[in-house]
Formats: structure tokens, C-alpha cells, sequence
């Protein structure tokens, strides 16, 4: 990224009610899956604190040279809230109501966008307000129809620098002691390419629907060995 040229006062104050929040329209119908099945399988996990908080379409905002500013990233996670749910029902501050994302990602299906966008004038760019306003340490662009994911992690020079997965195509995150790789395979009958969580030791964090069939498979298992030893399980 270029080094920023122009000057700007960094703010954070709560926004009106009366400010108009973006409603940004979804590309891709898996979208707002995707972004679910990345907060179930955390949770499930319990790798969600109860002051955590993970955001899809939502607005995260700051002020910039005494203008507003919010963008609503396709997924977010905030690790720690200082305030009330009930205070951050609209919109989320970060420094005023709790810390910096730890992580957001966007999402694109068709054709590269504001994602990427170095902007620096307002309204600033989505790369540019990431990077340079909330210094968010972890920004994913996730490509649906390809399954390809940059990840860009924040530099001690406060710029992003594209990341380069593991072997086994994995970024690691610290913040959260995960790992965030792609996934090919079906969820609620939908294939595709899928965001997913694995733990340090490399375990992948399960949705419901997964822990769902693995307790059915245990069930059966026990039955099957129960009635090798002659013995009629109770339904």
C-alpha cells in the first residue's frame, strides 16, 4: 500500500440514531450462510466468549476528519465489548464500546470491488479504512465461486502484508489461537467453497449439523456393539 499523504483526525464517538446505516446488498445466495456457519462452529467450539461479538453485514464505524464513516464488513469478529448488547444494536464503535476487530472479512463472487480499495479521501475505501482507521490485524478477502482467500496481516509499519497459508492451506491466527483455511464440501445441501476454523492441534471446529451425525454414528456404534454382545438396546 502507498504511504498515506493526506492528513486526518481519527475519532470515536457514538453515532445518531438518525445516521443512515449502508445496507449493502448480498452477491452470492451462500453469503449469509457462509458467514453464519463461521460463528456456529465457534460457538459449538466455545471459542465464543460471552463478550465476544461476530458481525455479518453490520456496521462498524469511526469519524474522520468530523465526518462518519461505517462500513459493514460481510463478517467480523470483536473479541471483548465494554458495553451492553442493547447499546450496539445498529452500529459498533470500536475504543468506545470495546476493542478493535480482531478479524473481518469480505466476500466477492463476481468482480473485484471496494475490497481492495486504497481510497484515502471520503469516503475512504474499505482496504484504507480497515488498514489505516480501525488497524484491523487480520483482513480476509474471501473469492466464493473459486475458494481462493488472501489473508493480509497489519505490519509493526502499521500496513497490511499479504500472508502465505501452511502446508496444508491454513493462515494462522493469533488473536484467536485458530487456524482460518478453505473448505470444499456441502452444507444444508449448498456445495461450495467454505470458510472454516481449525484448532492449533489441526482439529477442525464442527458445525451442528456435523456434531449432529457424529453423536448419531457414536449412537449406532453402541447399539451395533451392544447387540454383538447380545444384548437388545433400548430405543
Amino acid at each position: 500500500m502507498l504511504p498515506s499523504s493526506t492528513p486526518y483526525t481519527i475519532t470515536w464517538e457514538k453515532f445518531p440514531d438518525h445516521f443512515v446505516l449502508p445496507d449493502d446488498p448480498v452477491d452470492h445466495i451462500n453469503e449469509p450462510i457462509l458467514a453464519a456457519a463461521l460463528t456456529e462452529s465457534l460457538r459449538f467450539a466455545g471459542k465464543l466468549p460471552e463478550t465476544a461479538l461476530t458481525t455479518t453485514n453490520y456496521g462498524i464505524c469511526a469519524t474522520l476528519n468530523g465526518k462518519f464513516v461505517v462500513k459493514a464488513p460481510d463478517w467480523a469478529y470483536i473479541p471483548h465489548i465494554t458495553v451492553d448488547l442493547s447499546e450496539v444494536n445498529r452500529c459498533y464503535t470500536p475504543r468506545l464500546q470495546g476493542e478493535i476487530p480482531a478479524v473481518v472479512l469480505e466476500f466477492f463472487s463476481e468482480i473485484e470491488g471496494e475490497e481492495y480499495s486504497i481510497k484515502e479521501t471520503y469516503p475512504p475505501g474499505k482496504l484504507f479504512y480497515y488498514e489505516q482507521i480501525l488497524q484491523v490485524p487480520n483482513y480476509g478477502i474471501f473469492d466464493i465461486k473459486t475458494g481462493t482467500l488472501e489473508l493480509y496481516r497489519l505490519g509493526e509499519n502499521k500496513r497490511y502484508k499479504l500472508e502465505y497459508a501452511n502446508e496444508k492451506g491454513r493462515f494462522w491466527i493469533p488473536e484467536m489461537q485458530l487456524f482460518l483455511g478453505v473448505w470444499q464440501g456441502k452444507l444444508d445441501n449448498w456445495p461450495g467453497y467454505w470458510l472454516r476454523w481449525w484448532d492449533e492441534e489441526g482439529n477442525l471446529l464442527l458445525w451442528g449439523t456435523e456434531l449432529l451425525q457424529q453423536e448419531r454414528q457414536r449412537a449406532e456404534r453402541l447399539a451395533a456393539q451392544l447387540r454383538a454382545a447380545g444384548i437388545e438396546p433400548e430405543e
